[in-house]
């Protein structure tokens, strides 16, 4: 049957219009119990969630029935928000109401989210059993511990998965801990998990957690567990006290603290009191001081590293036992040790200690496979063949011109990146459909109203399930929209269909040229980096203040104004939101930060995320090859930013034609201490 589609747009911004009148007029005593409800629809939104953040009910009540009475589009949010404000005393047959009204949306799922946290509370083990089966999301660790306690409580088996879970906690919450208390009692869990669970706590720095699981046991005295967590140098200076293994276990406690701030310090304890610990003991605890060190870039840790595997069992060495993340700082004392066999050794017993996962991250197969050539044994033809291959194959696993690991190993292999071609465009059936989809609809509406964060999970949760055709039409009908975030991180999602135009846009192209030539700069790492620090919006504020496109801090800004010249007014913090002015700034202190550095492209990547100082110094130690430099790199946030900035170069470069459409070329020479050159510039932000 034909019919023609309603434009979605304009009938959820007419709703809006109507909503702002009927609010207004039927808002129980508004002018009294309340301010009044804005005129503008844009504002309606944010005005609800405020109330619900303030907790303001009569408002939320107001506004709740003022948007049913005109069917605004943004409804189920007003109702969701209006309903979690007063879960703790809603009755089931009124949730049930919410689920059935909103069935299949985010708001559906969130709310029964937010629900099964409150069965929890209320102990309502039946209620849950029948909810839980239905989050789809499935993201809440609290509220899986809660299902697994529920689980237990019927007699089945949940031991592995509620390890799992409690190993996983990092904040104390009701659901987990009493998931653990209550297999500990039934001693499913026993004293191993328990000491388990305290050293993972202590290695997040969440010592209360560890006090926490500690004190299921019942039998550990609270004076001796309190001093080893608090005051850990005073415990291991204590008198000798009868060995026990609860007093092992808070000797390698008060040892763990001490590393957190202080490896070198740890190391030592190590070496003149370890034989108050077991070889199992003591080797986490100086891989942990591995891991701290090699946080902090010593020279240090990957010796570290080597005494913690000197002392795990043979049959163990493949599983040691110790948490991924520092079996991911194993990996990476090993690329910062001294160049040569023995540190490819140690990266390669590293990655063998992974867990299959995280094996197969790209990172670590690229590592792998360098290690296996570098070890590979020439002497022998068939061996060392063999080994080089498996290498090259396994570089052919992760080969692609969209990420860093994929772009390495292509140019390890010899082979030219070469872009998919364009998919064919969207039919309009296809196109229609993304439009007419409720919950892609509403988080337009969201964003337009300014509540990003609502959008972006709205707008995440509608893309389950869709294949690679609904998620290009969803992608491309955001950049028509010019939400550049939105379109880019749904063209990420594609599997097959790769559309360059949706996943690396060109919006302020002009702009953007203009500005980075008159820095001299590559405007293809201009491109990059402003993928990476927000998605070509020109409207997005930090919470830390950071803002436009380049998201200038306003006193960097004013540095760099004052430096070049341009006209800024402070009492007018919006113009860095103006992007031609955003871009100027943005584009001067990028020539500064690569000036100052070498002219870098990793370390100046490195210091626009992080500050000009840290970059400074994690160029200090071993001279490196750019690769190990950024991989090593100890913030989380940084080390990612680098190696995405430097690939989205490379695809840009390709999208330009550019000739240096490569990655090594871009990371450049080997990092190491500055030599030479002009003096330190103390004065960049």
């Amino acid at each position: 049957m034909n019919h023609t589609p309603v434009p979605v747009l304009p009938l959820l911004w007419r709703h809006l219009g109507a909503f702002v009148t009927a609010a207004a007029l039927t808002a129980p005593g508004a002018a009294h119990a309340a301010p009044p409800i804005p005129t503008s629809g844009q504002f309606v939104a944010a005005e609800a969630r405020e109330a619900a953040r303030k907790r303001d009910r009569p408002r939320l009540a107001a506004m709740r029935e003022a948007a049913q009475a005109t069917g605004h589009p943004l409804l189920p949010w007003v109702e969701y928000w209006d309903l979690g404000s007063r879960l703790t005393e809603a009755k089931a047959e009124e949730v049930d109401a919410f689920f059935e009204r909103w069935r299949g949306s985010y708001l559906e799922d969130r709310l029964r989210n937010d629900w099964l946290l409150e069965l929890g509370r209320r102990r309502d083990w039946a209620a849950i059993s029948r909810e839980y089966p239905r989050f789809r999301m499935n993201d809440d660790r609290e509220v899986t511990c809660w299902w697994l306690l529920t689980e237990h409580l019927r007699g089945r088996d949940v031991r592995e998965a509620a390890r799992q879970a409690w190993f996983a906690q990092r904040e104390a919450d009701e659901g987990c801990t009493m998931l653990a208390t209550a297999l500990v009692d039934r001693r499913i869990l026993g004293a191993d998990d328990v000491w388990r669970k305290a050293r993972l706590s202590i290695e997040a720095q969440r010592p209360a957690l560890a006090r926490t699981a500690v004190g299921l046991l019942g039998n550990v005295p609270a004076r001796e567990l309190s001093e080893a967590l608090n005051q850990p140098a005073r415990y291991l200076r204590g008198a000798e006290r009868r060995p026990n293994r609860a007093r092992q276990e808070l000797r390698l406690l008060a040892i763990l603290r001490v590393a957190a701030n202080d490896a070198d310090a740890a190391a030592g304890l190590l070496e003149t009191r370890s034989s108050g610990l077991t070889r199992e003991q003591s080797a986490w605890a100086w891989a942990y001081a591995g891991r701290r060190a090699a946080f902090r870039m010593s020279a240090d840790a990957a010796s570290h590293f080597r005494r913690a595997w000197a002392r795990v069992p043979r049959n163990d060495v493949d599983a040691p036992g110790w948490s991924d993340d520092t079996l991911a700082w194993a990996a990476r004392a090993a690329l910062r040790a001294t160049p040569g066999r023995d540190g490819w050794v140690l990266l390669t017993q590293a990655i063998a200690a992974m867990p299959p996962a995280m094996q197969a991250d790209p990172t670590w197969v690229y590592w792998k496979a360098r290690a296996q050539i570098a070890t590979a044994d020439r002497s022998s033809a068939t061996s060392g063949e063999s080994s080089i291959e498996q290498a090259r194959l396994a570089l052919q696993s992760i080969a692609s011109p969209l990420h860093f690991y994929g772009q390495l190993a292509l140019e390890d292999l010899g082979q030219a990146p070469a872009l998919a071609s364009v998919p064919p465009p969207n039919t309009p059936v296809e196109r229609e459909a993304a439009r007419a989809h409720p919950g892609l609809a509403r988080a337009m509406v969201l964003a337009s109203s300014g509540l990003r964060d609502e959008a972006r999970r709205e707008w995440n949760f509608s893309l389950r399930g869709m294949d690679d055709r609904q998620l290009l039409a969803a992608a491309r009908w955001a950049c028509e929209e010019a939400d550049w975030q939105l379109c880019i991180n749904t063209s990420d999602r594609t599997r097959e269909s790769i559309d360059l135009a949706t996943r690396f846009p060109m919006p302020f192209q002009s702009e953007i040229l203009e500005a980075a030539a008159a820095q001299s700069l590559d405007p293809a790492f201009v491109f990059g980096l402003i993928r990476q620090e927000t998605r070509f919006m020109a409207q997005l504020r930090s919470h830390a203040g950071a803002s436009g496109l380049m998201q200038l801090m306003p006193a960097t800004a004013r540095w760099v104004a004052r430096k070049t010249g341009a006209e800024l007014r402070p009492q007018q913090p919006e113009q860095l939101f103006e992007p031609e002015l955003n871009l100027k700034l943005g584009t001067a202190y990028l020539r500064m930060v690569l000036d100052d550095l070498s002219g870098s492209l990793p370390l100046a990547a490195a210091a626009y995320n992080a500050g000009p100082g840290r970059p400074r110094r994690w160029r200090e130690g071993p001279t490196l090859e750019p690769a190990a430099w950024a991989e090593a790199v100890p913030f989380d946030e940084t080390r990612d930013y680098i190696k995405k900035v430097l690939a989205n170069s490379v695809v840009y470069a390709l999208l330009m034609r550019s000739p240096d459409a490569a990655l090594k070329p871009r990371l450049g020479p080997r990092i190491g201490p500055r030599e030479g050159g002009p003096p330190v510039n103390t004065e960049l932000p």
